[in-house]
């Protein structure tokens, strides 16, 4: 009898629900680990929790998180609530001595963060920041053939997140344009590219940044004729300077009409490039320098059972892995680190901290005009 570890998740939204479908058939795909039950669902919205209870199998709802927080039956308190409320919750959570994975971006800024790091770390808990892209078993060959050398000296780097979810002016004002939430596409997508590109080529030292608000004013609420003011960012762009010598770019941009998945990168160095979109994200194309002039040409790697753990969800290649899949490997890592069996694969909250920190400074160069270090 495999061992079965409670679980509570704090939000129903999309990524609340990413959550139940993740821990709820991780064991199945993973069977060497802990078995996850679904104890409690937290929302503020108790019809919502409610929901959620029925829809996923919760044992119970309550629309208190401070409820979920303290139930013995929870060893794991997922986090999916809106960014303001990562930090209260998570050192609740630590205090409980509970493990937790928390959404991204962890926290409203790095002060918070880092108050979340030292909490967890004071209680001796697993963590896990919810950047659940980079557990693509092609980004991860991606590293590996950079940490090989097969791309030789990195020389520049360019990452774009577009998206266009708000691309309607006429689109309600809600919790994702509340500065007390930290920055607006910056955090809410400019943190995954960020985290790719730390994934792949490691520090980045310093930044120089433009964040644009696109859209002055949005309707207060549905239906309604007043209008509030959006104080954070629509578009962010960002230059960028690594630890390892090289530059880059990196786009944040949640009004891109047309887009809808486009978290992509392009890495050059002296031998070859590598280009990826999670458009297309059971493809990595690859470029070698030095061959037959007449056979130049990115090669299409396509995502097969030879990339674990893909031939975990299909023995076949070319049929491809989707969203919630990834957001299973990145449970399965937190598992295993909560068993002891390893680092989790995917970023704990000191390097969620490390992250929040290069958005911090691009917050700072925006409104300065200037290079700012990331420290």
């Amino acid at each position: 009898m495999r061992n079965e570890i409670g679980v509570g998740i704090i939000g129903t939204g999309f990524m609340g629900k990413a959550h139940a479908f993740a821990y709820g058939s991780v064991a199945s795909y993973f069977p060497e680990s802990a078995v996850p039950v679904l104890q409690v669902v937290a929302d503020v919205n108790e019809a919502a929790a409610r929901q959620a209870q029925e829809q996923f199998g919760f044992r119970r709802a309550t629309a208190d998180w401070r409820d979920l927080v303290n139930d013995p039956a929870v060893a794991i308190v997922s986090i999916t609530a809106p960014n303001a409320l990562h930090r209260e919750i998570a050192l609740a959570a630590a205090q409980a001595g509970k493990h937790i994975h928390c959404e991204k971006p962890l926290a409203p800024d790095a002060a918070a963060a880092r108050d979340m790091v030292e909490a967890a770390t004071a209680a001796g808990v697993v963590t896990q920041a919810g950047f659940n892209y980079l557990q693509n078993p092609l980004i991860r060959l991606a590293r590996d053939m950079i940490a090989a050398g097969e791309l030789g000296e990195i020389t520049s780097f360019r990452g774009i997140h577009a998206e266009d979810y708000m691309a309607d002016p006429e689109a309600s004002w809600t919790w994702r344009l509340d500065p007390a939430g930290g920055g607006g596409a910056i955090a809410d997508l400019g943190s995954h590219a960020i985290a790719m590109a730390r994934f792949l080529l490691g520090d980045i030292t310093h930044v120089n940044a433009d964040l644009e608000t696109a859209i002055a004013s949005r309707p207060a609420a549905s239906g309604v004729s007043e209008r509030r003011a959006v104080e954070v960012d629509d578009i962010a762009r960002l230059t960028l300077r690594f630890a390892r010598g090289c530059g880059g770019h990196i786009e944040a941009n949640w009004v891109a009409t047309g887009r809808k998945m486009h978290l992509a990168f392009e890495v050059a160095g002296s031998k070859g490039a590598l280009v990826f979109t999670q458009e297309r994200f059971n493809e990595l194309h690859f470029y070698r320098a030095g061959g037959d002039a007449r056979q130049a040409g990115f090669t299409r790697i396509e995502a097969g059972p030879q990339h674990e753990p893909y031939g975990r969800f299909c023995v076949a290649p070319g049929h491809q892995l989707g969203f919630n899949d990834l957001k299973v490997i990145e449970v399965a890592a937190f598992l295993r680190a909560i068993a002891g069996d390893g680092a989790a694969a995917g970023p704990d909250f000191r390097e969620a901290w490390e992250i929040q920190k290069v958005i911090d400074a691009a917050l700072r160069s925006s409104a300065g005009r200037s290079w700012q270090a990331v420290s």
